[in-house]
C-alpha cells in the first residue's frame, strides 16, 4: 500500500508529460536563421512545409534547383520550403556564410534556410528530435525530406532519392495544399 501514492505519482507525471508532448507540433520550434536573426517556424502557420537537411558537397546537391523551383512555384498556394544544412555527414561547408554565398550563387536558393544544425543522433535539433520521436525516423543522409501539414503535424517522410519535383513527393504536397 505505501507504493500506491508513488506509483500514482508517477503515473500522474508520465500523463503530464505525454500531454505536453502532443501538444507540440511543427510550430512548436525555432531556429538561427542562415541569415542574422531566427526562422521560427509559428510565423508559418497554417502553410505546409517541406523541411530538407541540406548539404553544399553531395551528390544530391543539385536538387537545390527543383526545391528552389518548388517553393517559388508553389509559395503562393502555400508551400514553405526550409533548408537545414548539416554537416553531420560530412559535406557541407563549416560556416553560414560560406552555405548562404554557396546555395545563392549556385542555385538561386531563395528560400528560408536555418543556420548549420545537426540532424541526427543525440545532438540532432528539437525538430529532427521530435520527428524522430513522432515516427521513429532520422536522415540517414543529406536531402533527406519531412512534409509537414497545414495543422503542424508529419505528413510523410522522404528519402534523398525522392527528387523534390518527382510524382511521389509532388502528389503529397498537393495534397497537402489541399487539405
Amino acid at each position: 500500500m505505501t507504493d500506491l501514492p508513488r506509483r500514482a505519482a508517477v503515473l500522474c507525471a508520465a500523463a503530464l508529460i505525454c500531454t505536453a508532448a502532443t501538444d507540440v507540433n511543427a510550430w512548436s520550434f525555432a531556429f538561427p536563421s542562415i541569415e542574422e536573426g531566427r526562422l521560427d517556424f509559428s510565423s508559418l502557420k497554417d502553410r505546409v512545409l517541406l523541411v530538407v537537411n541540406t548539404a553544399s558537397f553531395c551528390g544530391f546537391t543539385y536538387q537545390y534547383e527543383a526545391l528552389e523551383k518548388l517553393h517559388a512555384s508553389l509559395e503562393p498556394k502555400g508551400l514553405t520550403v526550409i533548408g537545414m544544412p548539416s554537416q553531420d555527414f560530412g559535406q557541407e561547408s563549416g560556416t553560414d556564410g560560406a552555405v548562404k554565398a554557396f546555395c545563392e550563387a549556385t542555385f538561386g536558393v531563395q528560400f528560408p534556410m536555418t543556420g548549420l544544425l545537426h540532424v541526427k543522433g543525440p545532438q540532432a535539433n528539437d525538430f529532427h528530435r521530435w520527428v524522430r520521436a513522432q515516427r521513429n525516423w532520422e536522415p540517414t543522409w543529406n536531402f533527406n525530406k519531412v512534409l509537414i501539414g497545414r495543422d503542424g503535424t508529419i505528413r510523410s517522410l522522404y528519402r534523398s532519392e525522392d527528387e523534390p519535383t518527382g510524382s511521389k513527393l509532388t502528389r503529397a504536397i498537393d495534397d497537402a495544399l489541399k487539405a
